[in-house]
């Protein structure tokens, strides 16, 4: 029987499979390898024209635990909202293709769920410069402990001037949140609504712990001069937005998403 049947998370990998970013996918599979103390699966969605399956390396391809969902059309939200359709755990995860999770990132987490019963439970992610590995921890405006439903935007005052206060690879999330939720079909920040939409819909929890390297290279697209620009403020301001509405809808009808006791 496939070990991926008794996986208790997925980890969705959106990529473009860029010839240059293939050493960080295996590096990223190898922090998979690493996870202790809980089951995984892991299923890559390449995405875009230049995106031949075939370039994953075998490696990663020959594990069981490994599902490729392949589209060849490019785009990160279409490709996460696909690989949603493919989830079987009860819990699931997003990693980039070019970072990567330390030891205890997924059952930290997944324990932490399983102790509260809370929809969603994050941890901090911290910048990772792979040449000298130095990790700086990004000290998110959202603080620490569990959160109500909506609570996560009050600390997200100004969306003009600030991104959204959690990262969506910071959050595990129940899967049918997730699939309830989805990824916004913007061309870039995408993952801005996804963690409104979550974050509003449900009670969660931050909790202090570093989950999630976030590597620092010289190819990132969102360190682009270009990529600051009026799509990327359209986006903030579409889940900020969202993130307001799902409160005052909320606040109609409090007892769904109710912090636990």
């Amino acid at each position: 029987m496939s070990r991926r049947l008794h996986a208790q998370v997925a980890v969705i990998t959106p990529t473009a499979l860029h010839p240059a970013r293939l050493p960080f996918l295996e590096e990223l599979y190898e922090s998979l390898r690493a996870q202790e103390e809980v089951n995984w699966s892991w299923i890559l969605a390449p995405n875009g024209a230049k995106a031949d399956p075939d370039l994953i390396p075998r490696a990663i391809t020959k594990d069981p635990r490994v599902k490729v969902v392949a589209r060849p059309d490019p785009g990160p939200a279409p490709a996460r909202n696909t690989a949603l359709n493919f989830v079987e755990e009860p819990r699931c995860v997003f990693a980039d293709d070019d970072d990567r999770l330390p030891p205890y990132s997924l059952a930290v987490r997944n324990q932490r769920a399983d102790e509260t019963g809370l929809s969603w439970i994050a941890g901090y992610s911290a910048d990772w410069d792979a040449t000298s590995d130095a990790l700086s921890t990004w000290m998110c405006p959202t603080p620490t402990g569990q959160h109500a439903a909506g609570d996560v935007w009050t600390h997200w005052p100004d969306p003009q001037n600030t991104k959204p206060p959690l990262g969506h690879c910071m959050l595990l999330t129940d899967t049918r949140l997730a699939q309830a939720v989805g990824h916004g079909g913007l061309h870039k920040g995408e993952d801005y609504a996804f963690v409104l939409g979550v974050t509003s819909r449900a009670a969660g929890e931050l909790i202090p712990d570093v989950v999630y390297h976030r590597r620092i290279h010289a190819g990132q697209w969102t360190a682009e001069g270009t990529y600051r620009d009026q799509a990327e403020y359209d986006a903030r301001r579409h889940a900020w937005l969202k993130g307001r509405a799902e409160r005052e809808l909320h606040a109609l009808n409090p007892s769904v998403g109710s912090a636990a006791a």
